[in-house]
């Protein structure tokens, strides 16, 4: 689910919120990063439990329009309970891993801001995609799942109150909701009648080998931050470092650190994650900055021998 750049992103939020805070603890830091990767599946567990909660919205709407003075704009549908009865809806309604997975982390948040599902409920009710759903005489579950993952794409992503709610909830999500979002859209397109309960509960990371990753990216960047910072000003003598935005030396002190410390991942590698990473979050010159720097240091290690690369690599 989450790829290397989102790791490199997490350990650079966490060195970010540290010369924040002026908190040295590495082990408060190290604690930090592990609790903001994990959250990352918490927020997609909990855009998930959303799709559940509007399901169970619908059902209750049903059960209640069935009395004469609920009728409404429903009774022109020829059937009231497609929406209800949408296959891959169900299948995630009905499946007892993700129930138990929220239940176990206490994922509860929809039944306290019930609101928030409603609006969300309401902009599905009025949207023309839902129309044309309801009014379609025809059924199957290749149009029951794009169905949902317009309806998730159109619909449910983009509500501003739904991102409000996680912005509010957990600062760190700002980041993460496109991605989530992203993911899941994903996971709606390719999802299959046949698959078990399993496919919606993707594991975090790929393997172990992205928490040491992460864990030592983190590490040796903090440990190391003046040596760093010192092979930093060598390639920029006629700045001050005041003048340097955070996320730049943030960003060449991690790839400092990757380019000397993690010899299976290739330097062209390393470059170019670091260059996106400061096109989406730093300055508009950033990523040209960076890579001016870099170029040299490269130049400067191979010659040097400092820069020792084995095996095909990592992304």
């Amino acid at each position: 689910m989450l790829t290397r750049r989102q790791i490199r992103v997490k350990v650079m939020q966490c060195i970010y919120a540290l010369t924040l805070s002026h908190d040295e603890s590495l082990e408060k830091q190290k604690k930090f990063l592990r609790i903001s990767i994990d959250n990352t599946y918490t927020l997609y567990l909990l855009v998930l439990s959303l799709l559940i909660e509007l399901h169970k919205m619908e059902d209750n709407f049903i059960r209640l329009s069935s009395k004469k003075y609920l009728n409404g704009n429903d009774e022109k549908y020829p059937d009231k309970k497609k929406f209800l009865n949408n296959a891959v809806l169900r299948q995630i309604a009905n499946n007892s891993m993700l129930q138990n997975e929220l239940a176990k982390r206490k994922l509860n948040n929809w039944d306290l801001h019930q609101d928030y599902v409603k609006i969300v409920f309401n902009e599905i009710k009025n949207s023309e995609l839902f129309e044309q759903y309801m009014l379609n005489t025809e059924s199957s579950y290749e149009e029951d799942k794009n169905f949902i993952a317009n309806l998730f794409k159109e619909v449910i992503a983009p509500n501003e109150r739904i991102y409000e709610y996680f912005e509010d909830d957990e600062l760190t999500w700002v980041d993460d909701i496109p991605l989530v979002n992203t993911f899941v859209l994903r996971q709606l397109k390719k999802v299959n009648a046949k698959f078990g309960h399993s496919y919606f509960l993707p594991k975090l990371l790929k393997d172990q080998d992205d928490m040491v990753f992460a864990d030592q990216l983190l590490t040796k960047t903090l440990l190391d931050d003046k040596k760093f910072e010192g092979e930093i000003q060598l390639k920029t003598p006629n700045w001050d470092k005041d003048r340097i935005a955070d996320i730049d030396a943030i960003l060449l002190k991690m790839a400092i650190c990757e380019l000397t410390g993690f010899s299976s991942i290739p330097e062209r590698v390393t470059i170019n994650e670091y260059l996106e990473i400061a096109k989406e979050y730093s300055t508009p010159k950033s990523s040209i900055f960076i890579n001016g720097i870099l170029d040299k240091l490269v130049k400067e290690y191979k010659i040097s021998g400092k820069l020792k690369k084995t095996g095909r690599g990592l992304l």
